[in-house]
């Protein structure tokens, strides 16, 4: 199992709850941040939140929720060696974890029903890297595209 550090804004409470709870049933350590139902926060103190913590716990994983996504992946993918993946699909968190290494899985509430966020993020704990040829160019973001 998988050690897990989830956080939201106050649009993503919901679907980080309901993830939270499904994923720490199965049997992963999760970790959770972010604001209680009804109070406010600012995405990018969530993002660093969970990102620092991925960074610092080896072979560990984040997820990211706010409206639509897409602060919390731009928030994410500031910090060097987080590889934030905002999903919309299936098929999105498939790749992302076989192609790009993904370590940060994003969502948003208010465009991902609650079904589809629970579909997406069992495919994205469920697949793993290919390596090979898609290594060296995680590499190639992992130390700066310069």
């Amino acid at each position: 199992m998988s050690v897990i550090f989830i956080g939201s804004d106050h649009a993503g409470v919901r679907i980080r709850t309901l993830l939270a709870d499904t994923l720490q049933a199965e049997g992963h350590e999760i970790h959770v941040f972010g604001p209680a139902e009804g109070e406010k926060s600012d995405y990018p103190e969530a993002a660093r939140a969970v990102c620092s913590r991925v960074l610092a716990t080896p072979d560990s994983f984040g997820i990211l929720v706010c409206g639509t996504g897409i602060g919390m992946s731009m928030a994410a993918n500031r910090l060097p060696g987080i590889r934030a993946a905002l999903c919309s699909s299936e098929f999105h968190a498939k790749a992302c974890r076989e192609h790009n290494n993904a370590n940060v899985l994003c969502l948003g509430e208010r465009v991902t029903g609650p079904g589809l966020a629970l579909a997406i993020t069992k495919v994205f704990f469920s697949t793993d890297f290919e390596g090979g040829r898609h290594q060296r160019r995680v590499q190639m973001f992992d130390n700066g595209l310069n």
